[in-house]
């Protein structure tokens, strides 16, 4: 245990380190009341987007028990841009569900949730139901959302389309603190709901027969942190935008990069790694491309590579 304790505590640190490079890069005693909250509240937003999707991502592959599946595939990154589409597409982006961000924010979250939702309880009514089945629709509604979407952003006013174009990339750039505050909130309270079902993780790892045969309610855990998976998905993605490949890349690193089943080690891990990708990611964005391209493109850009590069693994390994 010693070997994971100490990995975890260099990823730590490289994430401090990080961190205090953004915070103080080019800040002076003369403009720091000006840089430093604002660079503090990209940070806050960071750790709460990035702690979400690395832990949604590493439970969703434990209870798939797939190394290559993310949240994104039950559709949830699609529907995002389908709401914001389909606002302006009927109702102009003057709407005031538009202009105001609290009302997006909650508006979105809250549609996001009940399709998951509705969803669950669908494919879940009946013990006989499987998970694959779930996923397989998942991938047609998102595909069916995102026809849409780009079906409407041909038809409205070029003006308009550039409102949605600034929907499909994660931004950290004037996150509205109220927003971040009432995401706070909801992780907070998924996060304390969450923590009895952590001691299940590492046991359902080993698939789903094991798991039962060793005396847990293997439906019951699966159901409740679906439900845990769409709700911090759906924050994270209200807030900055979709980052596709993210979960999949941090995720896939940290079991690399840790040799380890415990999900205690995997999890930090994770998380440490997401906020060290994002946090570097902001400072390429930054200060290399003078933003002329967005996060999302660079972190896609690599994990999609590293998608293509764990398919080609399996298949061999086939």
């Amino acid at each position: 245990m010693k070997q994971p304790k100490t990995k975890l505590i260099i990823l730590f640190f490289a994430a401090i380190v990080l961190i205090a490079i953004f915070m103080l890069i080019k800040v002076t005693p003369y403009n720091a009341g000006y840089v430093l909250p604002r660079r503090a509240i990209k940070i806050i937003a960071i750790i709460l987007t990035g702690g979400c999707i690395a832990y949604t991502s590493m439970v969703f592959q434990t209870i798939t028990n797939n190394r290559i599946l993310t949240p994104s595939i039950l559709g949830l990154d699609s529907l995002y841009l389908f709401i914001q589409t389909i606002v302006i597409f009927f109702f102009g982006s003057k709407n005031f569900t538009m202009m105001n961000s609290n009302v997006n924010f909650l508006v979105s979250v809250g549609i996001m949730i009940l399709f998951s939702s509705i969803l669950y309880v669908i494919f879940f009514k009946r013990e006989s139901q499987n998970i694959l089945l779930l996923l397989l629709v998942g991938i047609i509604l998102g595909s069916f959302f995102q026809s849409l979407s780009s079906f409407m952003q041909m038809l409205i006013d070029p003006n308009e389309f550039l409102i949605v174009q600034d929907k499909m990339f994660a931004s950290f750039n004037n996150i509205n603190t109220n927003i971040l505050l009432i995401s706070i909130i909801i992780v907070a309270g998924v996060v304390v709901y969450t923590l009895k079902f952590s001691k299940f993780f590492d046991v359902m790892s080993l698939g789903k027969d094991q798991a039962i045969n060793l005396g847990i309610d293997y439906e019951r855990v699966v159901k409740n942190m679906l439900i845990v998976v769409a709700i911090l998905v759906s924050v994270a993605t209200a807030l900055v935008g979709p980052i596709t490949f993210l979960g999949l890349l941090v995720v896939n690193l940290a079991r690399e990069f840790m040799k380890t089943y415990k999900h205690n080690y995997l999890i930090a891990s994770s998380i440490l790694l997401s906020i060290i990708a994002l946090v570097g990611g902001l400072l390429i964005v930054e200060r290399v491309f003078t933003f002329s391209t967005t996060i999302s493109v660079i972190i896609n850009f690599i994990g999609g590579t590293y998608f293509i590069y764990l398919l080609l693994r399996e298949r061999k390994a086939w």
